[in-house]
């Protein structure tokens, strides 16, 4: 089974590293797409055109069985067209996690932290309208430039990095925010960081494990084989060797490419 998954950055290894720990007979190709980085400061036409570029270089090169659009932003931006463009292929998305996070918050308010680009997106606001009403939750969205690009540093708590979130998040801990959503596959990430910064042990709700579980239904009956996985990264610019090793904890050889 040939999975492409792909992401602006290294946010996406975030659902490999979930992915590798709980398939099997699966063979991964991974892009990060760092020369056209960040997604989320991006138009929805330039994001399509990445979207689409990527998708087309895993199926000439690597006859693809299916594609894991890991990056919310690309997600809203162009899952729809690629799905029209690939209609043979399957093809799974990434989407902020609201309805989880909703239904585990107890003070029935919700914080979700995200690029500019995903909370513009048609889809998840009409998400967000319909569970307020539904359950009745006050939900509060912070975009957050700049953060993915500390991040892609490695500049998980430094000073910097830490006051950027206090800004964004002092009103969500004033409020008695108790869960919030990591909008981004880059934020879990930062992870303890939010949890400092909140001077609480909040909930964070990320998609990486319900990614998976819908790779393993839709795909299931092609991973005949029980051995182990195979991964493999390619950038198309900068890249930190040492966040990869962080974030799967062992080396990967990365391939530079031009798509």
């Amino acid at each position: 089974m040939n999975i492409g998954i792909f992401d602006s950055g290294l946010g996406g290894l975030t659902i490999i590293k979930t992915m590798l720990e709980n398939l099997h007979g699966v063979e991964m190709f991974y892009i990060a797409d760092t020369a056209n980085a960040p997604y989320g400061e991006k138009t929805k036409e330039q994001i399509i055109d990445f979207s689409t570029k990527i998708t087309q270089y895993f199926i000439d090169k690597f006859q693809i069985d299916a594609l894991v659009v890991a990056c919310n932003t690309a997600t809203s931006a162009a899952i729809k067209e690629l799905r029209e463009q690939y209609p043979d292929l399957i093809i799974i998305g990434t989407e902020p996690g609201l309805k989880p996070a909703i239904s585990h918050s107890h003070s029935k308010k919700v914080g979700i932290l995200a690029t500019p680009a995903t909370l513009n997106g048609e889809k998840y606001k009409l998400l967000r309208d319909e569970l307020s009403k539904q359950y009745k939750v006050d939900v509060f969205e912070q975009a957050c430039p700049g953060l993915v690009q500390q991040i892609e540093l490695g500049e998980l708590d430094t000073p910097k990095t830490l006051s950027l979130l206090e800004g964004w998040l002092a009103p969500m801990r004033e409020a008695d925010v108790d869960t919030i959503v990591l909008g981004c596959t880059h934020y879990p990430l930062v992870g303890e960081s939010i949890k400092k910064v909140m001077q609480r042990d909040v909930k964070l709700v990320e998609t990486s494990h319900a990614i998976t579980k819908r790779v393993d239904e839709l795909c299931h009956d092609s991973m005949k084989c029980k051995n182990g996985n195979s991964l493999k990264i390619f950038s198309t610019g900068e890249i930190s060797q040492s966040m990869i090793e962080m974030i799967l904890t062992q080396k990967y050889y990365i391939t530079h490419i031009k798509i």
